[in-house]
Formats: C-alpha cells, sequence, structure tokens
C-alpha cells in the first residue's frame, strides 16, 4: 500500500470513528493494523489501537478494552488519550488504584519526554552535577564524585569530558584498573579526541610503559604536528629514559 493510500484510509477511519459509525471505523482499522509496522509512524499505530480500545470499551468488551488500550501505550507511553481511556475504564469497574497508578504513568512518561526533548534544561542539569562533582575533587570525596559524574553521563551518556573526569577520580580513588579499562575505551570510540589520548599517555607513562605512553602522544602529533601538551610529554619521557640509563 503507497503512502498516500495508507494515510487516506487513516483519514477515513478518523471519520467515521468521529462519526460514530463504529464498524466500518474497526474493518478500516484491522486493514491498516495489517500492515508491517514500521510503515506506520508510531503516533499513529498508537492511535489506531486507542480508537480500538473505544470501541471495545463502548461495545462493553472491557477486557479487550483494556488490552488494546495497553497496547497503545505501550507502542507511545505519551499518548494521553489513551492513558485517560484506560484509566477511567479501570475506575468504571472498581480497578481504582490500578487506574491512579495508569494516569501517574502516564504523567511520569510525558515529563520523560519533555525533559529529554528539553535540551536546555539538560544542560544545565548536567552542569550542576559536574559542578558537584568538581567539588568532592577537591575534598578527596572520591565515590561521591563518581556518582555525580554517573549521573551528568545519564543524561549525556557520550560526553568525553564528564568521563575523563570520571576516570580521574576512578584513577585517585585507587581503582586503577578501571580507570585504565574506561580511559582505553574512551581513545577507542574517539581517536580524533587528543585530550583523552594525552591523558592515556600519561597514565601508561605512570604504569612505567614509557613506550606505549610515547606512542599515543606520536599519534597526536601526526594529527596536529604543534601540539603543545604530546610535545612536552614526549620530550619529558625521553628524558625520564635517558636519567634512567645513566644509573
Amino acid at each position: 500500500m503507497d503512502e498516500r493510500t495508507r494515510l487516506d484510509l487513516l483519514e477515513t477511519a478518523r471519520t467515521y470513528f468521529r462519526e460514530g459509525r463504529m464498524d466500518r471505523c474497526e474493518s478500516i482499522l484491522q486493514q491498516l493494523l495489517a500492515l508491517p509496522q514500521d510503515e506506520t509512524p508510531k503516533v499513529e499505530h498508537a492511535e489506531m489501537w486507542h480508537m480500538l480500545a473505544v470501541i471495545s470499551y463502548d461495545r462493553g468488551k472491557f477486557s479487550r478494552a483494556i488490552k488494546t488500550f495497553r497496547r497503545a501505550l505501550e507502542i507511545d507511553p505519551t499518548y494521553t488519550d489513551a492513558s485517560l481511556g484506560l484509566s477511567i475504564l479501570l475506575n468504571d469497574i472498581g480497578r481504582y488504584e490500578e487506574g491512579r497508578q495508569v494516569f501517574l504513568d502516564a504523567e511520569a512518561a510525558l515529563a520523560k519526554k519533555n525533559f529529554d526533548e528539553d535540551h536546555v534544561l539538560k544542560e544545565r542539569l548536567a552542569a550542576k552535577h559536574e559542578e558537584l562533582a568538581d567539588l568532592y575533587l577537591t575534598h578527596n570525596k572520591w565515590d561521591d564524585a563518581i556518582e555525580q559524574l554517573k549521573l551528568a553521563l545519564e543524561i549525556f551518556p557520550k560526553r568525553v569530558d564528564f568521563r575523563l573526569k570520571r576516570v580521574e577520580a576512578l584513577e585517585r580513588k585507587g581503582e586503577i584498573g578501571t580507570a585504565f579499562r574506561e580511559i582505553r575505551q574512551i581513545v577507542q570510540e574517539n581517536s580524533q579526541h587528543h585530550e583523552a589520548r594525552l591523558k592515556f599517555g600519561l597514565m601508561l607513562f605512570k604504569a612505567k610503559r614509557v613506550a606505549d605512553a610515547i606512542d599515543q602522544w606520536e599519534t597526536i602529533l601526526l594529527r596536529d604536528p604543534d601540539h603543545p601538551g604530546a610535545r612536552d610529554c614526549i620530550r619529558r619521557a625521553r628524558e625520564a629514559e635517558e636519567s634512567l640509563s645513566e644509573l
């Protein structure tokens, strides 16, 4: 079925639904729901299940209506018409606590959706977690700092600056093995991130893996020949090697 035909049928089903011509509406909805799911946008898919739920409700088929409302909410937990319809139905049949929970779940889903779409709010919350982590790091409260950085990363999982601070906190806490695994993964996932590779080199150097450390810094210089941090680290590493060879 082409997209234009599908949309025309959906609009016809909506018209029948508004007019109370439920048998005709149901017939079209069953035809549309037989299509592959990926051909229907999520909000329209949820809307169709919601209409079927209302039809079952109006016919007194409450068990089927409950299942169908829940199907709509599985597809889109923020579909308020379905959550409201299900809540009313559950209250009508005396299942008051379930009805209340449906409404609370819908509110929570809608709040999460609004939060996910509010980038400014997410930035502010993540920045506040980072600020608290920095404060805890200053006072050597490693676990608290790690927890705050975890919360920041739940908001922005790919933020390399948060991940590097977490590595620092783990390292300073003494969890060297975990810190090594994390910094290695960061570098693997962000091969162009010079700060991450510089940090990885420093950790390798502290572990007396001087050749590996220099290799990390030289990789930076291949992409940025004038990188001052990498040049300085290589100079200091080679000076340390020369001092050891003289002993």
